[in-house]
């Protein structure tokens, strides 16, 4: 049930937002976004995980995992979230600029927040709701940056795993 209203919310972010008619200009970075996810989900999401998600009772009772939750939102809201945001991304006035970038930090704060609230996220390892909004300060910045330098995009984000993985301590273990 609250995966579905998730997904309607982030399908209409897409429809209404979105420039999807031009969705192959924003392919990659796409892409990039997405894969970020799936070498999380491969590497800690069992072994040493920084945060899960708790289907609500409704979907537990049909199935629901974090697995299908964590696709959901790959095939969901990543899409809807790069097609709306590198859009719309303001090309003048600095302040502008930063408004917007904050804007969509500030979106994703307030999903993760609601989502503590019911209880549908657990951190583990260290990791809360301040560490997520670093995590998705550096990640639209990074996804901004991909969309027109993406080999830069990639070292940057290579940079900020091996902070991430330092601060936290991540064991060997994970490489299995």
């Amino acid at each position: 049930m609250t995966n579905a209203i998730y997904a309607i919310f982030w399908l209409g972010i897409l429809i209404i937002l979105g420039d999807w008619r031009n969705w192959r200009r924003y392919y990659p970075t796409i892409l990039f976004f997405m894969l970020g996810d799936f070498i999380y989900m491969y590497l800690l999401s069992d072994h040493y995980p920084m945060w899960k998600y708790v289907p609500s009772s409704a979907d537990r009772e049909i199935g629901i995992t974090n697995t299908h939750i964590s696709f959901s939102i790959m095939l969901l809201k990543y899409p809807a979230t790069v097609l709306a945001y590198l859009a719309h991304f303001p090309r003048q006035g600095l302040f502008m600029k930063w408004f917007y970038y904050l804007a969509w930090v500030m979106i994703y704060y307030i999903n993760e927040t609601i989502d503590w609230h019911f209880h549908l996220i657990k951190y583990y390892n260290g990791w809360n709701i301040g560490w997520s909004v670093l995590f998705n300060a550096v990640m639209f910045f990074i996804l901004k940056v991909h969309f027109h330098r993406p080999l830069l995009a990639w070292i940057l984000s290579g940079v900020f795993i091996v902070f991430l993985w330092n601060t936290f301590d991540v064991p060997s273990k994970v490489f299995r």
